[in-house]
């Protein structure tokens, strides 16, 4: 389960700067919630 967290916050961070790269107004509010959340996830789990 720990894996599947980890992974789950990893894959975040990368859809995050993902739709940072084709930036559209909604997206931007999208990217930073998915960054947030997946670093949030990655300090927890350290």
């Amino acid at each position: 389960m720990l894996v599947n967290m980890n992974l789950a916050s990893v894959i975040s961070v990368i859809a995050g700067i993902l739709i940072l790269i084709y930036p559209k107004i909604l997206n931007y509010v999208v990217a930073v919630y998915l960054i947030l959340i997946g670093v949030m996830g990655l300090i927890g789990q350290m």
